[in-house]
């Protein structure tokens, strides 16, 4: 047997050894980037239009496995990409809306602005990993993102909230305890303790030993307690019924252009309307006790011989969504008005929460010098009582459009007396996409915070009734023109949401601030430990 010689190892050069070195320091970061920009992905998988509601807290457990072990500035920054990789996704329908005239200027900036909140929030939860309960105090550290960019700058932008994702399965019911913020702060708790059962799991080679219990009980309380509270979610009528007939009249899919369509959009609610009539007349649909067109269907300007017809040819009431301009003219309001058979508008309810750079300008002065087109614009009239018109027996709580993403003005109305929910909205700006599916899930959010059914009126879709407990009993394709009519129970109690109000989050908000000042506290202790053990 002949030996043969090895042949010698190619050495390892000085410039390799560095360069490998480096290669092995940066994987690990490119993967926990790609796991963030993942878990951002499926945060924005879990919303409306897809029935994945589950995936919200797979999103967080992602996010907490990336985050642990990390830094402030590393959790920043994985934070930011989580944000960015959801936000983007989540908000492509400003495209649809801005896009021909702007490009996508808005739609990246407003992501990317949004995107910082959720990476100042990771900031900081390093200094809250290491408390007992760490995925109690991780949720809420997130939460108190999610408060301050619904309040600032101009009035916030609460779009995209944790709560948000849950229109349906076992977190909803929290909703009827403690809002939107109570159902975000559940899903976020069980995403957070999943990710601690993970590496807790990981340190003992998945043997269980009792450091599963603490985050074990993190991960399944919440679902727990959100199936316990089902049981309680009221949906019966309590004093009477009421048949509601929803007018979609339709809209063109313009973007910008449909400023120029108002007379297109007026014509059209007519016109389905006068249907609605001929179908009542023939009996092919009951007569309904109250009518409800959606927001900004027309313009009022003084009297209005057409609806007033309609109105009386009916003989039924109506919630008319309208731009309406008061007498003696004065700023412009985007309002629902109460239009009585025989009598004509009486009542009417103005948008408290108006849509920045839409239906206000904020920080005017400074706005002019990116656009020409402000000279030619003027403000919106603000709003400032509650929702809550009395109408074909019914004491009604409009809440239009883009308020229905604030927590406020649904609570506000029904503290006022509300007994149904009435929601006109006119998301024909903004495309076939994904927007008008996003509302909708608030809307059935606030139906089951308040236990109110919920009437949503849109110029181009989605029109629906929602039921007390959160479900659509009936809803409309986009960009059709159609009419629901439907029996809808009046409500008159109240949840414990409501008699809770903003104390829910304001204690969420406190419980945040305290865990932080404790993390902070104690952090340079901890520093000293992790040292000393290694």
């Amino acid at each position: 047997m002949t030996a043969t010689a090895a042949t010698p190892a190619t050495p390892v050069t000085t410039t390799e050894q560095p360069r490998r070195a480096r290669l092995r320091r940066l994987l690990p970061v490119l993967g926990r980037l790609g796991l963030a920009a993942a878990s951002g992905l499926v945060f924005f998988a879990s919303f409306e239009p897809r029935p994945l509601w589950w995936l919200a807290p797979l999103a967080f457990t992602g996010l907490g496995l990336v985050l642990h072990g990390r830094g402030p500035w590393g959790s920043a920054g994985y934070g930011t990409v989580f944000g960015l990789a959801f936000y983007l996704a989540h908000l492509i329908w400003i495209e649809n809306f801005l896009g021909t005239e702007f490009g996508s200027a808005p739609w990246l900036g407003l992501s990317a602005v949004l995107a910082v909140y959720i990476g100042a929030a990771c900031w900081l939860m390093p200094f809250v990993a290491r408390l007992p309960g760490a995925p109690v105090w991780l949720a809420l550290v997130f939460l108190l993102q999610e408060a301050a960019r619904s309040r600032w700058p101009a009035n916030g932008f609460p779009w995209g909230r944790v709560g948000f994702s849950q229109p349906e399965g076992a977190f909803l019911s929290l909703a009827s305890v403690g809002g939107v913020p109570l159902v975000g702060f559940a899903v976020l708790v069980t995403g957070f303790g999943l990710a601690q059962w993970i590496m807790r799991a990981r340190e003992r080679g998945g043997r269980p030993h009792r450091g599963w219990i603490a985050p074990a009980m993190a991960t399944l309380l919440p679902v727990v307690a959100g199936l316990a509270v089902w049981p309680t979610v009221g949906t019966e009528a309590q004093t009477g019924t009421r048949t509601v007939a929803v007018v979609q009249g339709n809209a063109p899919d313009l973007g910008l252009g449909l400023l120029g369509a108002r007379d297109i959009i007026r014509a059209n609610h007519l016109a389905q309307t006068e249907k609605l009539a001929a179908d009542v007349r023939d009996g092919t649909l009951p007569r309904p006790d109250l009518v409800v067109w959606p927001e900004t269907a027309t313009d009022v300007l003084g009297d209005d011989p057409a609806i007033d017809a309609l109105v009386d040819e009916l003989d039924t009431p109506a919630l008319i969504g309208a731009l309406y301009q008061p007498a003696g003219g004065g700023q412009t309001e985007n309002a629902v008005i109460a239009w009585q058979p025989g009598v004509g508008p009486t009542q009417r309810y103005a948008k408290q929460e108006l849509v920045p750079f839409a239906e206000y300008v904020p920080m005017r002065s400074i706005a002019k010098w990116f656009t020409p087109f402000l000279d030619n614009t003027r403000d919106m009239r603000w709003g400032g009582d509650p929702g809550a018109l009395d109408v074909a027996g019914t004491r009604t709580g409009p809440v239009i459009c883009y308020e229905v993403a604030y927590d406020y003005p649904s609570r506000d109305a029904v503290d006022a007396g509300a007994q149904l929910l009435v929601v006109p909205t006119n998301n024909a700006w903004y495309g076939p996409g994904e927007m008008s599916h996003q509302q909708l899930a608030m809307s059935r959010l606030r139906a089951v915070e308040h236990g109110r059914a919920a009437v949503v009126a849109a110029t181009s879709g989605i029109s629906a009734i929602v039921a007390p407990d959160g479900s659509v009993q009936q809803s409309t394709s986009l960009y059709t023109a159609a009419t629901l009519v439907a029996d809808v129970p009046l409500r008159q109690q109240t949840t414990l949401s409501d008699r809770l109000g903003a104390w829910t989050e304001y204690v969420l908000i406190g419980a945040a601030l305290a865990a932080v000042a404790t993390g902070l506290v104690l952090r340079p202790r901890t520093r000293r430990t992790v040292a000393d053990d290694t």
